[in-house]
């Protein structure tokens, strides 16, 4: 990733192409609304790992068939950013599969109506770009394609720790719930422990994915922000996230603290 400042825009940087995000051409919603949007886009300036993972681009087209035309058989979710589709891709590669066969992916699509928007959409890609860690989901590729935003996911076997703690009747044993909280921490402990700590701002059940062992695995960065660095104990921010669930210090000033573990 890297910041255009001739352009306003983030830049996806591929052997053979160079392509552009604007992240200003979608209003946000009222502070008022219970889940809020992002005041500004604050990517890492460098990689958590090694190298930035090669991100794949999908065709609007790849990822239609890919999902069976969207069919509603197909969702997994649906949150502020809009439904989650499951669909099937090829190895190593762009090209749809037969259901059932190949990679199976979770799909993204971003509703033009819904309460997060194109911003949201570039901090996801610019964040999941390049951080690699166990507990976090895995971003496959994305798709920008006229008015269509669209993210590629790992599939997660056993969907959200919501799901499993409110929509479930059988509750989960105590070895999966230690396992699953472990999970999370060690999630929050990468992006906040770096010499450029990220702070997450959208800790929630939901957004804890589960694998088919019940490992955790942290999801949904559009709210991500790079946090504090040196000898700074805070920046501040416009307050985002969704009530309930943000550190109250953070709600009452606005301001990200070092100790803002959420």
């Amino acid at each position: 990733m890297a910041d255009n400042n001739n352009c306003g825009c983030w830049t996806f940087l591929k052997p053979t192409e160079t392509r552009c995000l604007n992240a200003s051409n979608r209003e946000l919603f009222p502070p008022s609304e219970a889940r809020l949007s992002s005041d500004n886009l604050d990517p890492p300036t460098s990689t958590k790992t090694k190298s930035p993972r090669q991100l794949l681009q999908f065709t609007f087209q790849e990822l239609k068939s890919a999902t069976g035309n969207f069919r509603p058989d197909s969702i997994l979710g649906e949150g502020g950013f809009g439904y989650v589709f499951k669909g099937w891709i090829e190895e190593n590669g762009t090209a749809p599969a037969k259901p059932g066969s190949r990679i199976t992916v979770a799909v993204k699509s971003l509703k033009l109506d819904g309460l997060q928007g194109h911003r949201e959409w570039v901090v996801e890609v610019a964040f999941l770009g390049q951080l690699h860690h166990p507990n976090l989901v895995k971003l496959i590729g994305y798709c920008i394609e006229e008015d269509h935003r669209l993210l590629v996911y790992e599939f997660m076997t056993r969907g959200s720790l919501e799901n499993h703690l409110f929509r479930r009747t059988i509750p989960l044993p105590w070895s999966n719930r230690i396992k699953i909280t472990l999970g999370a921490a060690k999630g929050l402990a990468f992006l906040h422990g770096g010499p450029e700590p990220v702070i997450y701002r959208d800790f929630k059940t939901s957004n804890i994915l589960l694998d088919s062992e019940y490992n955790a695995k942290l999801s949904d960065f559009g709210l991500a922000k790079a946090g504090p660095q040196g000898d700074k104990t805070h920046v501040s921010t416009r307050v985002v996230g969704t009530y309930g669930y943000a550190a109250p210090e953070y709600v009452m000033t606005a301001s990200v603290l070092s100790y803002s573990r959420f």
